[in-house]
């Protein structure tokens, strides 16, 4: 866990105003986390911390490129990846009405720093698109595995072929009152 003490931000030593931090993330950061999708990719994380008298906003932002396999091929490649979020620090003694927000952090009157690896790794998972494909070249055509899309495109050709029994229930009709 030694190795995540770098994404962290000693927070309480900092005088009121605007403070900003760079957090390099790489392949090790991944494996740090339990069964992981992602297990290599290169990001840069820009912090700007805004330190006010009874409130922190973390502004970040999260840049580069992770390894992710594709759902067509099944062959791995390297998407981009931006992500821009807001992370909020509050006294854990003040009333707050929301305990529930997930980008509020409530910190204890004895603790000076805040831990952002998690904070990091769920936000570049959340921006990762549901649909993952590699991206189509400069003319439109695919960058997938060819022998992939070749097996792919014999095995479609067999699904449209119909059931006849399953044929004579297009033509029933519904009566809806």
């Amino acid at each position: 866990m030694g190795y995540l003490k770098k994404y962290r931000i000693h927070f309480r030593q900092l005088d009121l105003g605007r403070h900003h931090f760079q957090f390099d993330i790489e392949d090790r950061f991944f494996s740090f986390f339990e069964k992981s999708e992602i297990q290599e990719g290169t990001l840069t994380a820009q912090v700007e911390l805004l330190k006010e008298e009874r409130l922190t906003t973390l502004n970040v932002t999260i840049e580069g490129e992770v390894k992710v396999k594709c759902d067509r091929c099944l062959d791995y490649f390297m998407h981009p990846l931006n992500f821009s979020g807001t992370l909020y620090l509050k006294p854990e003694e003040e009333a707050w009405d929301d305990k529930d927000r997930v980008d509020v952090i409530l910190v204890a009157a004895d603790e000076s720093e805040v831990q952002l690896a998690q904070y990091f790794y769920e936000s570049i998972l959340l921006s990762l698109p549901l649909k993952r494909v590699h991206p189509d070249d400069e003319e439109g055509n695919s960058t997938c595995d060819p022998e992939m899309l070749e097996l792919l495109d014999q095995h479609q050709d067999e699904e449209q072929e119909i059931d006849p029994r399953w044929e004579k229930l297009k033509n029933i009709h519904v009566k809806r009152n």
